[in-house]
């Protein structure tokens, strides 16, 4: 991977990260577009970096909700800002357990299969589809709806899956707003992504020595500088605009990927 595919990559995460269309299908798109033959780990390791990145972005972006969720937690008393903190903490189960038990299992699919990142986005493009068929609510985030939500962020690992286009098409399925929603999946993330970097950087997976360190620091700032861009812009593309554009585009790349994975 050279630097100029580490930018182009970085600005694929960043700008596809806020949008429901998998910003881990992207990246491996973009893979197997620019040639890349890394093994699965340090694959995934880039991929792990520019998610980082863009964690980085929406806590830039979401400053004033992320001080409010520290100060309920801190506070430790049963207001509106403890509760919600509660419910982000619960979000990240499914896809914390899931991580630790299967993380080899899910190295081996980051390794530019377009089949599989195809027949995902067309997954994707289906629960995007549905929820544009549910009815507006004002119906906000419970407990339970946090651990449902929190289940489709897990089987959003898969490439292809969009993480946020689960999490929001989830949401609103179970009856809460679009706003509410996609406030709670950008946030929901942010300390699932934090916690699976420190787990690499204990283990040794991301360490200064690693020859590849330029590579990475190219793609962190191209992913931040483009998330910081796309967050302030495209999140009130995601709660005004109609999901089923999303899920068209999703079909169409799906099936791209279909074709040109096996032919």
């Amino acid at each position: 991977m050279t630097y100029l595919d580490a930018l182009i990559l970085g600005a694929v995460q960043g700008l596809t990260e806020f949008l429901p269309v998998s910003s881990s299908g992207h990246l491996e798109i973009g893979k197997a577009l620019l040639g890349d033959q890394s093994i699965p780990q340090e694959s995934l390791l880039f991929t792990v970096v520019v998610h980082f990145a863009t964690a980085l972005s929406t806590i830039v972006v979401f400053r004033k909700d992320i001080v409010e969720i520290l100060k309920g937690l801190l506070q430790f008393q049963w207001n509106d800002e403890f509760k919600f903190s509660l419910k982000i903490i619960l979000s990240m189960v499914p896809a914390a357990f899931i991580g630790f038990v299967f993380s080899d299992e899910l190295e081996s699919l980051f390794s530019g299969d377009l089949p599989l990142v195809g027949f995902m986005l067309i997954v994707t493009a289906l629960l995007l589809w549905l929820a544009d068929r549910a009815k507006d609510t004002v119906k906000e985030v419970s407990f339970k709806s946090a651990f449902v939500i929190g289940v489709a962020q897990a089987i959003a690992i898969l490439p292809g899956i969009s993480r946020s286009g689960a999490t929001i098409a989830t949401s609103v399925l179970l009856g809460i707003d679009r706003g509410r929603a996609a406030r709670f999946s950008f946030l929901m993330v942010v300390p699932l992504i934090l916690g699976k970097m420190a787990k690499d950087i204990l283990s040794g997976e991301i360490s200064p020595e690693m020859n590849n360190l330029g590579i990475l620091i190219a793609g962190f700032s191209s992913a931040f500088i483009f998330g910081v861009l796309a967050c302030t812009w495209m999140i009130a593309l995601v709660k005004k605009s109609k999901l089923s554009y999303f899920g068209v585009y999703c079909f169409i790349v799906g099936v791209l990927c279909i074709v040109f994975g096996y032919y």
